[in-house]
């Protein structure tokens, strides 16, 4: 059996297989995160508040990287399980055209966008300035991201996770050595600030493409000599566009929810509650990390049963998931709560910042299992190749802190508590609501493969 055939064998095996260097990889990348965290927090408050506001705009090219990735595994581990290798080359190809426009884009229109949405998050300033130094600068290396995203896709659907694993490894200790390079200027370099912050990062993103790029050339079942223009296809890259553009819409919504409640954090708690949260959500993606490998498996896994209509093999794929993901989840939950106080220390000395950071990792990890079932329910969404149900639920979840906060914040008089509530109670509607969902559209497949 091929290591790349996900359609026979234990489920629990291929989860297993695919998810575990898929989350190692993950706590790097949010370690690398952490890192840069705590690099601008030691040129000031100021700049980690500006790298607080900068979140969402990075997070919004994460997301159409990985949105398109996921969108992109998902097809492609259809066209697998159906065993179509000429699509299957057919996908890489139209997908890295896509990947060239797009780097384009990222550098030669977006900048122009920036400064209004950080004015109308409520920011000025020397906060605004380290803000804005960061993403223009962040946008110059945008293509690496597209395709670091794009060469895992063609790897995880072979259910080969391990170089994008490496990748982000070997890329947290590069910027562990690049970061104070550039921040602080080590070695007589100028000392370049968020901007340093922003240049380690690119110069990472770039290393990665090369080492996964290698690694697309050595798969199991790619032959570059199959690639051809002749198949540039407009049908195809629609295709990517109608199953990438919901996960990336979804994840890009979860930007603009940042971005939401950023203005009320700065509304209810001032620049000081903005520090608070952005230290606190790095905390809590390293949190739930041990689970996000998860949803490659599941995206991966059921793409290819569904390619060979195996509907037992994706329900148990489904399940298995979802009972793996809820040992780590509320393991990680509970430790962020007994530690919130000390592990926000680790970014920040001021006790106004400990204090309001570990009052919202307390509150959120009522809600931690929520941020799973999403993932889970949106992952099997995707690999399914009904992604637009999930970007309904994740618009309506970034929408509602606009009723919901001023609810509790003002006419409750909960003040910032009530944002940090509004989120939890936010969440678990979500997740309830994404939970029918995915269960009426299973059922409904079952029936077709009847």
């Amino acid at each position: 059996m091929k290591k790349s055939d996900l359609t026979v064998g234990s489920i629990s095996s291929h989860i297993k297989r695919i998810a575990i260097p898929t989350s190692i990889g993950f706590l790097f990348n949010t370690l690398f995160n952490v890192v840069d965290t705590i690099f601008a927090g030691q040129i000031s408050t100021d700049a980690l508040s500006g790298l607080t506001l900068s979140f969402p705009i990075f997070f919004i090219i994460i997301a159409i990287a990985s949105g398109f990735g996921n969108g992109l595994t998902a097809l492609i581990s259809v066209a697998l399980g159906k065993k179509e290798i000429h699509n299957f080359h057919k996908l890489i190809l139209n997908a890295l055209l896509i990947s060239g426009v797009f780097g384009l884009l990222f550098i030669f229109v977006l900048p122009n966008i920036i400064s209004p949405l950080f004015e109308f998050a409520g920011a000025s300033g020397v906060a605004l300035q380290y803000g804005l130094d960061y993403t223009q600068t962040i946008f110059i290396g945008a293509v690496f991201f597209l395709l670091n995203f794009v060469f895992n896709a063609i790897l995880s659907s072979q259910g080969n996770t391990k170089p994008f694993r490496n990748y982000l490894v070997i890329g947290f200790f590069l910027n562990l050595i690049l970061d104070p390079l550039f921040i602080l200027g080590w070695f007589g370099l100028p000392e370049l600030g968020t901007q340093g912050v922003a240049l380690a990062t690119i110069l990472v993103q770039a290393f990665g493409s090369f080492y996964m790029g290698y690694h697309v050339l050595k798969s199991e079942l790619f032959n570059i000599k199959k690639m051809t223009f002749k198949d540039a296809s407009p049908k195809v890259m629609k295709d990517i566009f109608v199953q990438g553009i919901p996960s990336s819409l979804n994840l890009a919504a979860i930007a603009i929810g940042v971005f939401i409640i950023n203005y009320y954090v700065l509304l209810y708690g001032g620049d000081v509650s903005v520090a608070s949260y952005g230290a606190a959500l790095r905390i809590q993606q390293v949190a739930l990390l041990p689970s996000l490998g998860l949803n490659v498996a599941i995206i991966t896994i059921i793409g290819q049963n569904l390619g060979a209509k195996q509907f037992d093999r994706m329900n148990e794929t489904k399940k298995t998931a979802l009972k793996m993901g809820l040992i780590l989840v509320i393991t990680g939950g509970l430790f962020v709560f007994i530690f919130a106080p000390q592990l926000m220390s680790i970014f920040n000395s001021n006790p106004d910042v400990i204090s309001v950071g570990a009052r919202y990792l307390r509150i959120d990890t009522i809600g931690f299992m929520t941020y799973l079932i999403i993932n889970v329910n949106t992952s099997v969404l995707q690999g399914i190749k009904k992604p637009l149900f999930a970007l309904l639920i994740g618009i309506i979840r970034q929408l509602l802190p606009l009723i919901v906060f001023p609810l509790l914040s003002t006419t409750f008089q909960l003040g910032l508590d009530g944002v940090w509530i509004g989120i939890v109670v936010i969440n678990w509607l979500a997740t309830f609501m994404l939970l029918i969902i995915t269960n009426i559209i299973f059922k409904n497949i079952k029936k077709t493969m009847q």
